[in-house]
């Protein structure tokens, strides 16, 4: 199994199921981009009520965020339910709270129907305040909480060895091993019918009356409904002003002691660090998560680790630490994801800005949007759709990321690093630079053989920044991500990077 960055996450070590291609039919009911937890788990839900529908993903199944998770199950959100009532309102609020329940209850009932084994669990959550201010900050999310109804206690102690000012558990919460789960399902999904097809890429769909083009680097298609799956929708649109990508750091390691909390934790530090167990290949970890920025603006990534990896080792009796991986997620501006129809479209549908909770809206989105296509209706849609705009919440951060892009935009264009000589750039390193008055973005392999390629983003034009730790070109206004050979890792744009030939 690979995924989106040269580190190694402690889900892919499962053994892909062989999913086989079948390109005879171009026309589905459905089509799904995306075999992460959003499109397998849309794909099941659709054909199992007698829908055709075909998977198409450009990799491998969780080549994305997936694969890249720390898989906690949670009723409670990133955007804490003292802050969704003052700029949703109480009602939607308590709404929002119903959300985390049913997911957990459709995880469940999925394992269940299809005898999967994935490690699920049922586990309470800890959440923890490491000072005055973060108690504070703790005080209006326990308030809040019990009031959209969820079952809050203060308590004393935690499973965690972490000191703390003040601790509140919430119990209804969940784990599981993401890849382990995702195989299944989409093995469910073949055993229903379905079709699959990988290492395909998903570049437009076109809407025309009651059914859509999709076009794909390899084939076109047709089909009644669409689903963009792909955790970024690819290409221009609102969700490049309404959703900022961030990257998110995580390690795996054991302890000493052989003593693993049997919960989910996190802090309210600035960033936060999260913390659970997992057992995988017949061993059990400990996975730390947290140090987020935003992607792009680091120019050095690993040094995130590096302060994750310190950070436990004061607290935690570390023996190794065995995995460290980062993965990317989209924080949307009014805290709230969009998932529904794509605005002025009838037939197409988005699932996007997660933020930190991406296997429980993932599945929720998957919820909703079969819900639609199946005339059923749902409670959710007006509340999560992607056509909204809020101004009370989501204005402010709209207009500084979007100043934010832009800066960056033309920052860059005059910033890049003038040399001399290719030799300036460190064997194993890369760096966008201007040579000969040309901008290009070069990487030197152990070797001293040179990468080179254009630096301007294909989605929108910004120059790409280097990712130290995971070996790709990342674009610092909307989150695009290339491998050292310019191919796409991760949306919005389709396009990859023009090599150049040194």
């Amino acid at each position: 199994m690979e995924r989106d960055g040269a580190n190694r996450s402690l889900w892919q070590s499962v053994e892909m199921p062989a999913f086989f291609a079948d390109s005879t039919s171009k026309h589905y009911d459905v089509i799904i981009a995306g075999a992460g937890i959003t499109g397998v788990t849309a794909g099941y839900l659709l054909q199992k009520a007698g829908k055709k529908c075909l998977i198409i993903e450009a990799e491998n199944f969780g080549f994305g965020t997936t694969g890249g998770t720390t898989a906690h199950i949670n009723t409670f959100y990133d955007a804490h339910y003292d802050k969704v009532i003052k700029d949703f309102g109480e009602e939607n609020a308590k709404l929002l709270a119903q959300t985390g329940p049913e997911v957990i209850r459709q995880i469940r009932t999925i394992i269940e129907e299809n005898s999967i084994d994935c490690g699920f669990a049922d586990r309470t959550s800890y959440v923890f305040s490491l000072d005055q201010k973060q108690t504070d900050e703790l005080e209006d999310l326990f308030e809040a909480t019990k009031k959209v109804g969820l079952p809050a206690q203060e308590v004393t102690e935690t499973p965690f060895p972490i000191p703390f000012e003040k601790a509140i558990k919430i119990e209804g919460q969940a784990e599981f091993h993401p890849t382990k789960y995702i195989c299944a399902v989409g093995e469910a999904f073949l055993a229903l019918g379905g079709t699959i097809m990988e290492n395909e890429m998903v570049t437009a769909v076109t809407e025309s009356g009651n059914s859509a083009k999709v076009i794909t680097d390899k084939n076109e298609y047709n089909t009644g409904d669409f689903i963009w799956g792909t955790h970024v929708i690819p290409n221009i649109n609102r969700m490049n002003f309404l959703a900022a990508p961030y990257r998110s750091y995580a390690i795996a390691f054991t302890l000493k002691s052989g003593e693993y909390p049997e919960a989910l934790g996190e802090d309210l530090s600035s960033p936060y660090h999260y913390y659970r167990s997992q057992e995988a290949d017949g061993k059990k970890y400990v996975i730390a998560g947290g140090e987020d920025h935003k992607t792009g603006h680091e120019e050095d990534a690993e040094k995130h680790f590096d302060a994750l990896e310190t950070y436990v080792g004061q607290y935690f009796d570390v023996d190794e630490v065995t995995h460290r991986w980062s993965s990317q997620f989209y924080t949307p501006a009014d805290g709230l994801p969009f998932i529904g129809k794509a605005p002025v479209e009838h037939h197409v549908f988005w699932a996007t800005g997660y933020d930190g909770n991406g296997m429980t809206f993932g599945t929720l989105a998957a919820m909703i949007i079969s819900d639609i296509i199946l005339e059923k209706g749902s409670k959710y849609e007006e509340l999560f759709s992607p056509a909204r705009f809020n101004v009370k919440a989501g204005l402010v951060d709209t207009v500084k990321e979007s100043a934010d892009a832009v800066f960056h935009l033309i920052k860059d264009k005059f910033t890049a690093r003038k040399i001399d000589s290719l030799d300036e750039i460190p064997l194993g390193s890369g760096d966008t630079v201007s040579l000969d008055g040309k901008t290009m973005s070069v990487y030197r392999d152990e070797l001293g053989t040179v990468h080179a390629v254009e630096s301007a983003c294909t989605h929108m034009g910004c120059n790409v920044a280097w990712n130290n730790t995971e070996k790709s070109w990342d674009c610092p206004c909307h989150g695009a991500r290339y491998d050292i050979r310019g191919v796409v890792l991760n949306g919005p744009t389709t396009k990859n990077l023009k090599k150049i030939d040194l």
